[in-house]
């Protein structure tokens, strides 16, 4: 069963070889493939050289243009698929994510379509975050459970393993949120499949190096995003 960690990339040059290093030394075998938009920073060269002690387990693509956080997911799902890789992964470079927890989404994964890592399943399990952000964040979940009916504690999640089936059968092309709203969109196309969602209790740790990419633009796609999958799934659209 071949298995593939995708991490998008931008400006991630403090933790690129940390992440990386930290997931290849698991005792089950992931490979990587990190997806980066063009990083001034040169995150894409650090992933570059370590290609060299990697050749067999590290990917790397550059996308020309910075257009939101599911289009870098999108390219990585239809090159996952290409390459026929069987699980595939959402994790963040930044270590929010404990690469441990990889093998944990694995063996859920196994027995469902989706294993989603969650830091609301069991009460909030979030550290280093302002309570402003812990309650905006955990409120959001609540919100679009509330709305799409989604039986998932944590709706707005990064950390997710999939099954290739399951990314097949939900149409890549007709995911169109960019921002945050996209783990919300991913979410619900698989529930309207009818296809199993797990979710795997996590501890989520907030970033100690690099820059957040949070910004306003971000949290109001999500907030109407949402909105227009409910009317699009009434319309018959979706």
């Amino acid at each position: 069963m071949k298995k593939l960690v995708i991490i998008p990339t931008y400006n991630e040059k403090e933790n690129i070889e940390k992440i990386i290093s930290a997931v290849f030394a698991l005792e089950q075998d992931f490979h990587i493939l990190v997806v980066d938009d063009s990083s001034p920073d040169g995150t894409a060269e650090i992933v570059k050289s370590l290609r060299e002690k990697f050749p067999l387990q590290l990917h790397l693509t550059v996308r020309k243009i910075k257009d939101g956080l599911g289009k870098a997911y999108i390219h990585g799902f239809q090159w996952a698929i290409h390459n026929e890789y069987d699980y595939i992964f959402e994790m963040d470079a930044d270590f929010s994510h404990n690469p441990k927890d990889l093998i944990r989404l694995f063996e859920a994964c196994k027995s469902a379509d989706m294993a989603v890592g969650s830091r609301y399943s069991q009460g909030v399990n979030v550290v280093n975050w302002p309570m402003g952000r812990v309650l905006l964040s955990y409120f959001a979940s609540k919100y679009v459970r509330f709305v799409l009916g989604i039986p998932v504690h944590d709706t707005t999640a990064g950390f997710v393993c999939f099954k290739k089936e399951t990314l097949i059968s939900i149409g890549l092309d007709k995911i169109r949120l960019k921002g945050y709203g996209f783990q919300v969109e991913m979410k619900y196309r698989v529930f309207k499949k009818n296809l199993k969602i797990v979710e795997v209790p996590i501890i989520f740790t907030d970033r100690t190096e690099g820059a957040s990419k949070m910004n306003g633009g971000i949290i109001q796609e999500a907030i109407f995003g949402v909105l227009n999958l409910k009317w699009k799934n009434l319309i018959g659209k979706l």
